[in-house]
């Protein structure tokens, strides 16, 4: 049955106007994306299977351009819409932080963090650096490795630091595993940064390890 024919407080469409996004699944918000069925199969019904085949949400977000598009009911168009959406969404999170002070604005650091850094395959060490007041002044990715390391150079941050006259910093880097809790290696780096930092006054505020969740090192007591 096509979704037109179901009762209209019962069409994902009408219930997210109603009910507003957050009261509808993941199928029905995807259906609402996807906007048509194919032969025999409604837009939810299309929508449940790409979930399953990719694995859920982030699978599907994450996929590359060639298996997006050999699935049932995608195509370039849908791909060029679903990447569009996924940047509006990053850059969105940057005038949000982009809007005050980072340190009044934690979530929306970690959110920011989490955009950019959680689905990246390889472990990517990026830094945002501040002004004097804590206001965001640009985000800019270093160092890239292997699944499970990244070779770090205090000498490459501290030059990044001047370059963009920075007052203050916060570190960030993911773990492919997703499990975001900071091991020996992230330990001995920050201490190493924190004090290359210092002989130039620059202040290093945290360093965010971005996984399934995003854990701060500061707050665990570690800088």
């Amino acid at each position: 049955m096509a979704i037109t024919d179901w009762p209209a407080d019962e069409r994902p469409r009408e219930r997210l106007l109603n009910q507003g996004a957050a009261a509808l699944s993941d199928a029905e918000l995807l259906a609402i994306f996807l906007r048509t069925g194919v032969a025999g199969r409604s837009a939810v019904d299309l929508a449940r299977d790409l979930l399953t085949h990719f694995g859920g949400v982030r699978g599907l977000l994450n996929a590359q351009h060639a298996a997006f598009t050999q699935a049932k009911g995608l195509g370039d168009a849908k791909f060029a819409q679903l990447q569009a959406v996924l940047e509006l969404a990053r850059r969105h999170f940057a005038e949000e932080l982009a809007e005050g002070s980072v340190l009044d604005s934690p979530d929306a650091t970690r959110r920011f963090l989490q955009a950019h850094l959680r689905d990246s395959a390889q472990e990517v060490f990026a830094v945002l650096f501040l002004d004097n007041q804590h206001r965001t002044l640009a985000f800019e990715r270093l160092f890239y490795g292997t699944i499970n390391q990244a070779a770090v150079h205090p000498r490459e941050v501290v030059k990044a630091v001047l370059r963009h006259n920075a007052a203050a910093v916060i570190l960030a880097h993911n773990h492919p595993s997703g499990i975001a809790e900071p091991s020996l290696a992230d330990r001995d780096i920050t201490i190493r940064l924190r004090d290359a930092l210092n002989l130039i006054d620059v202040r290093l505020l945290d360093h965010m390890i971005v996984g399934n969740e995003c854990v701060s090192m500061a707050e665990r007591g570690l800088i």
